[in-house]
C-alpha cells in the first residue's frame, strides 16, 4: 500500500522548515566570516603598530605587542588573555596559514577549526613545510564536516605527520600536567580541583580526616563539613581544627592562627550577626552570605574602615595605611578596563603624578596592577579620576573607557565623594631623565622566547618518538584531546 500523497499543508510546512534551515546555515557562515574579518582587522592593526615601533621596545617587559593587545581588549570589552589569543591567531591567519585563512574568510570553515589548525601546526619551523601543510589543510578542512575535539586534532595531526613528525603535538604527560585549580562558585564558596601524585593525594585525604577528628564530640558539624573546614586549618599550618561546640572548657576550642591573610569587607551589623547585607572578598568574584561572615568574624582580626570624606591631602608620596586600606576596599580590583587583578596585589597610582603636583588623597589615587601601571606610564594611556572614584581612560588612539570602583554596587557608601583635587605646587619637579630606561627588561625578545619554547617541545617530541617502542606513526595519529589555548 503506497503512502498517501503529501497535502498542500504538509508541503507548506516542509518549505518553511527548509527555509529556516537555510537561514540557520547562512547565519553560521556569516558568523565564521565575521570572526575571520575580526582577525583580519586585528592583524592589520598589529602590523601597523609594530611597524611604527620598529623593534625599539622588543626587550621591554611591556612591549609593542602587549600595548596593541590592550587596545584590542579595551575596544572589544574582553580580557587581556583573550585579546592576546586573538592577536596570535590574527598573526597566523596573515602570515602562517594564509590559504586556510582564505577558506575561513569565505566561511568554508568555522573559527573552532581554524584555531585548532593554527595551534596544532605551531611547532612547524620550516617555511616550505608550513606552506605545504597550509595548502593541504585549505583543501581538506572544508570537507571534514562535524568533528569533535579529538577528531579534529587527529585529522590535523595526520596532515602534519606526513611531513614533520617532530611537529606533531603529543599527549601531555600526566605527571607533568599535575596542577591545582581553584574556581569560585556562589554563596561564598570555592571548588578545588587537584591532580597530584597518588601517594600525596591519599596522604592529603588522610590529613584532612585526622584534622577533622581533633574536635570534641559536641561539635555539630558532619564529617564532610569538618573535612572541608580542615582545608583552611591545613592552609594555616595548624595541627588541629578549631572546635565549634561552644563549651568554654572544651580542650579543642579556640581560634586557629593563620599565616595566610584574606581581606573580607562587611558592614558592622553583618559582622555582629544582626545585618543581612552580604560581604565581599578581595580577589573573589561572588558575594559572601551574611551568616558566613558572622561565623568567619569569630576567628578573624577585625579592622575598622574609615571613609576619608573631605580629608586634606596627606604629606609625601606613599599613602598612610588607613588611606591605602580604604582605596583597596573601594576599588577591589585593578582599575584598568577589563582587568580583575585583586587590589591587594596592585600598586596605588596617582592619577595626576605626584611629581606634577598631584596630591596623595583618595580623589587622586586608585589601584593598578603592575602591568597596567607600566602601560599607563610608558604607552600613552591617560586617565581622569572623579571624586567618587570613577576613572575615565583615554587610549593612545583617543578612545575613551570608563571604569567604576568594584564596591559601587555592594558598598555604595565607599564611593561617596571625597575632597576634590587641588594641585600642590610644592610637589612639582622637573623630570629630565630618560623614562624608557626605567622600564623593566626581558632577557629574550618575544620572538626568541617563542622560538626557544618551540625548539624545546620539538626536542621532547623527537626524544619520545625515537626512544619509545611504539611505532612513530601510531604516536603521530594519537590525537591530543587537549584544546588549543583559546
Amino acid at each position: 500500500m503506497s503512502d498517501p500523497a503529501p497535502t498542500i499543508e504538509h508541503m507548506s510546512e516542509r518549505g518553511a522548515s527548509a527555509a529556516l534551515l537555510q537561514r540557520m546555515c547562512s547565519a553560521a557562515r556569516a558568523e565564521a566570516c565575521a570572526a575571520a574579518e575580526r582577525l583580519v582587522a586585528i592583524g592589520e592593526l598589529v602590523s601597523l603598530r609594530l611597524a611604527e615601533d620598529a623593534g625599539a621596545t622588543d626587550l621591554w617587559v611591556v612591549d609593542a605587542t602587549d600595548a596593541v593587545t590592550l587596545d584590542v581588549a579595551a575596544a572589544l570589552g574582553i580580557s587581556r588573555d583573550l585579546a592576546a589569543s586573538h592577536v596570535r591567531y590574527a598573526h597566523a591567519l596573515r602570515f602562517c596559514l594564509p590559504r586556510l585563512g582564505r577558506a575561513f574568510i569565505a566561511g568554508d570553515i568555522d573559527e573552532t577549526t581554524f584555531r585548532a589548525c593554527v595551534f596544532r601546526t605551531g611547532l612547524i619551523v620550516d617555511d616550505d613545510t608550513l606552506a605545504a601543510v597550509d595548502a593541504e589543510l585549505a583543501i581538506s578542512a572544508p570537507r571534514w564536516g562535524s568533528c569533535n575535539r579529538s577528531q579534529l586534532a587527529a585529522r590535523v595531526d595526520r596532515v602534519i605527520a606526513t611531513v614533520d613528525l617532530d611537529a606533531v603535538r603529543r599527549r601531555r604527560d600526566r605527571l607533568a600536567g599535575r596542577d591545582v585549580v581553584v574556581g569560585d562558585v556562589d554563596n561564598g564558596l570555592a571548588e578545588i580541583h587537584a591532580t597530584v601524585t597518588a601517594p600525596e593525594g591519599h596522604a592529603f585525604a588522610d590529613r584532612l580526616t585526622a584534622l577533622a577528628n581533633t574536635v570534641c564530640e559536641a561539635d555539630g558539624r558532619a564529617m564532610a563539613e569538618r573535612r572541608a573546614d580542615a582545608v583552611g586549618a591545613l592552609t594555616a599550618g595548624a595541627d588541629r581544627l578549631g572546635c565549634r561546640c561552644g563549651q568554654a572548657d572544651c580542650p579543642a576550642a579556640g581560634a586557629v592562627a593563620s599565616a595566610v591573610v584574606i581581606h573580607v569587607i562587611a558592614e558592622q551589623a553583618t559582622v555582629d550577626g544582626t545585618g543581612v547585607a552580604p560581604a565581599a572578598m578581595i580577589g573573589f568574584e561572588g558575594l559572601i552570605p551574611p551568616e558566613m561572615v558572622t561565623e568567619l568574624a569569630k576567628a578573624a582580626r577585625l579592622r575598622p574602615l574609615a571613609h576619608p570624606l573631605d580629608a586634606a591631602p596627606e604629606c609625601g608620596y606613599v599613602p598612610s595605611q588607613g588611606l591605602a586600606d580604604y582605596l583597596r576596599c573601594r576599588d577591589l580590583t585593578c582599575r584598568f578596563p577589563g582587568c580583575n587583578a585583586p587590589a591587594t596585589r596592585s600598586d596605588l597610582d596617582h592619577a595626576i603624578p605626584h611629581g606634577r603636583g598631584g596630591p596623595t588623597q583618595a580623589s587622586n589615587l586608585k589601584c593598578l596592577c603592575r602591568f597596567h601601571h607600566l602601560v599607563k606610564t610608558f604607552w600613552g594611556w591617560s586617565d581622569e579620576q572623579l571624586v567618587d572614584g570613577t576613572v575615565i581612560w583615554t587610549s593612545p588612539a583617543g578612545d575613551r573607557y570608563v571604569t567604576h570602583p568594584g564596591s559601587a554596587i555592594v558598598f555604595p557608601s565607599l564611593c561617596a565623594p571625597t575632597a576634590p583635587i587641588v594641585l600642590d605646587a610644592h610637589n612639582e619637579v622637573r623630570d629630565q631623565s630618560d623614562r624608557t630606561a626605567k622600564m623593566p627588561r626581558r632577557r629574550r625578545t618575544r620572538a626568541h622566547q617563542r622560538a626557544h619554547h618551540i625548539a624545546a617541545e620539538r626536542r621532547a617530541n623527537h626524544r619520545l618518538r625515537t626512544t619509545t617502542p611504539t611505532p612513530a606513526a601510531e604516536h603521530a595519529l594519537d590525537g591530543d584531546p587537549s584544546p588549543p589555548p583559546f
